[in-house]
């Protein structure tokens, strides 16, 4: 997986090129009920219309099982791993936080998600590069997105050196 990550550096100068360029998009990847199930496991979210496909199916108007908003949220990190750039120098990335999170489209049990991401704001610092990113979930076949948001991630960088090209 790293060696993955590491076939996608790029350097500085060619990252900053993608800022308010094309789109990044992943590879679909399935929401099934052992993973919506292990996700209200890890939070104790057992709510039935995550948990019970029989009852979310009588009481529920979703057909039946949904997957969590928060799940949907967290396959962010695994959807850009995926999709997305790193910059050459990195030493680690980190979640800096949300401007904006809307949950649009409920992700039933058995579809399939991707994601839609583009740089929309970059700033640089000695140590690290904080990045904004416009970003959705999609579900296969489905007219709306499950979400919409503003993602703000940091890059922890080598320092550069004065006098050193980005």
């Amino acid at each position: 997986m790293e060696a993955d990550l590491r076939a996608r550096l790029v350097p500085l100068e060619a990252y900053r090129r993608h800022l308010n360029g094309d789109d990044f998009v992943s590879g679909w990847l399935a929401v099934d009920q052992p993973m919506i199930d292990t996700f209200a496991d890890a939070t104790r979210d057992h709510q039935f219309i995550h948990v019970d496909p029989e009852r979310a199916r009588a009481e529920a108007p979703f057909g039946g099982t949904i997957a969590h908003g928060f799940l949907t949220l967290s396959l962010l990190s695994t959807l850009a791993f995926e999709a997305l750039p790193g910059v050459e120098g990195t030493r680690m990335g980190i979640n800096y936080g949300f401007e904006k999170v809307r949950f649009i489209a409920p992700v039933k049990s058995g579809a399939r998600v991707r994601g839609r991401f583009r740089l929309v704001g970059l700033v640089e610092r000695a140590v690290s590069l904080q990045s904004s990113w416009e970003v959705a979930i999609e579900i296969e076949s489905g007219a709306k997105p499950a979400l919409t948001a503003h993602w703000i991630t940091l890059a922890v960088i080598e320092p550069r050196e004065e006098g050193t090209p980005s």
